[in-house]
């Protein structure tokens, strides 16, 4: 694997110039809008980075982007990888990696989820504090490559607190609503069921989505601070559970996305 990040990275460092990012960011369903706020430098397609995955979802463009964003030089994913496309995690979590390499210091995170907490409702925004993996797989099962980070990595603080608490001063000083919380991770692509989402409830859960895990572990077995944010684009209340459409989940991520790219671009530019 090390020397598929290598020479993926080597072809990226081509096309880019003397371009270091500092910061990465990985947008999520229905999230790529942030892309607007880049002054972009330079684009590349998945499809022509040697090595890297191809995004196969709706609404994931599959563009690597290269520009300023606030000020700051970043790289985003605009569009990410499921574990329910197909792909292994080592695949999914390549570009995290790939990222590294690239020279940036923090990694920034967005998804669409839904809500497990009756308090959290439909459109607002979540900062994730915490997180529960309920995926099957884990990205460092396997020989573990010490320049990459150690075998056994610590996750006592996965999300970085600071972050956290500058994110939530943003958004209150701003109007928004914006919750913190702990993030579920499952497979899908199914939506729960009434009793799962009871489950993952009573077990500690306040939003269940299909993505963000992976990566963040990785990031951390990287060292790279990470930062991570949700839209809450649907309501799994068992009481009064009602079926959603993909294209719901879209519309409302996309009513909440400038909230949620405000937050962003203030909290880069801030740090």
């Amino acid at each position: 694997m090390l020397e598929n990040i290598h020479r993926t990275t080597a072809y990226i460092k081509s096309r880019i110039g003397d371009f270091v990012p500092e910061v990465g960011i990985i947008l999520g369903t229905g999230l790529g809008g942030l892309v607007n706020e880049i002054e972009v430098e330079k684009q590349l397609m998945y499809a022509n980075i040697p090595d890297f995955p191809i995004s196969t979802v709706e609404f994931h463009s599959g563009k690597l982007i290269f520009g300023k964003l606030g000020g700051v030089n970043v790289v985003a994913m605009q569009g990410r990888l499921h574990y329910y496309e197909g792909y292994n995690m080592q695949q999914i979590t390549f570009p995290v990696r790939v990222m590294k390499m690239l020279g940036i210091k923090t990694l920034y995170v967005s998804n669409a989820s839904g809500s497990l907490n009756p308090g959290f409702k439909k459109g607002d925004l979540m900062v994730i504090e915490d997180h529960i993996n309920l995926q099957p797989q884990n990205p460092l099962i396997g020989r573990n490559d010490s320049d990459l980070g150690p075998r056994f990595p610590d996750m006592s603080q996965p999300y970085r607190i600071d972050l956290i608490e500058k994110a939530l001063n943003i958004a209150s000083a701003n109007n928004i609503i914006c919750h913190k919380g702990v993030y579920v991770a499952v497979t899908g692509p199914n939506l729960e069921t009434r009793a799962e989402y009871r489950y993952l409830r009573i077990i500690g859960g306040d939003a269940v989505g299909m993505s963000t895990v992976p990566e963040v572990i990785v990031a951390r077995h990287m060292d790279l601070p990470v930062f991570a944010i949700s839209v809450l684009t649907d309501e799994g209340f068992p009481e009064v559970l009602t079926p959603v459409s993909l294209e719901e989940i879209i519309a409302v991520a996309q009513e909440a996305e400038p909230k949620l790219t405000l937050i962003l671009k203030e909290l880069i530019a801030r740090n």
